[in-house]
């Protein structure tokens, strides 16, 4: 028995010598990440003005445009004048068939400041504070002679320039 222990006392001597000897050796490597200026369109809402019928006055509404971009990018969001035949800036057109609704976009309030595609009009500023940032469009049917029932579109394109 003794034999026994002495053997398992030297190889736990071994072991513990065996540690002792161990050598470590570290490096070091960077991280980087390069962040542009950017900005996306995180969202759109159909502006939708509802169901009237006689439009004998103003009828108002509006939709958020969320914009997301890099923290101080400055920007501007343009609106085009729509895919309906005979919209301008000035004079967006809803169309249901060769039948059109004239309406109009703002940047501030309905009837405020018309909201532009960068040629005409104005477009909206802003600097990117790197979190979601929602816009409002405004958007105003004035008063003019109905048109037949049915439902009139438009489609707007949204630019963001950074």
């Amino acid at each position: 028995m003794k034999r026994m222990i002495g053997i398992g006392g030297l190889a736990g001597l071994v072991l513990a010598t065996g540690s002792a000897n161990a050598a470590v050796a570290t490096s070091t490597f960077g991280v980087t990440l390069a962040i542009t200026a950017q900005c996306v369109i995180n969202s759109t809402t159909t502006l939708d003005f509802g169901s009237n019928g006689v439009i004998n006055a103003n009828i108002d509404t509006n939709s958020p445009l969320v914009v997301q971009c890099t923290n101080t990018t400055p920007y501007t969001v343009a609106l085009d004048k729509g895919t309906s035949s005979g919209g301008t800036i000035t004079q967006r057109k809803l169309i249901n068939g060769g039948a059109t609704v004239n309406y109009n976009l703002y940047t501030d309030t309905p009837g405020g400041t018309l909201w532009g595609d960068g040629t005409n009009g104005v477009t909206l500023a802003g600097t990117g504070n790197g979190a979601a940032q929602t816009i409002t469009i405004y958007g105003r049917i004035p008063a003019q002679t109905t048109a037949a029932p049915g439902t009139y579109t438009d489609t707007i394109t949204v630019t963001v320039t950074y």
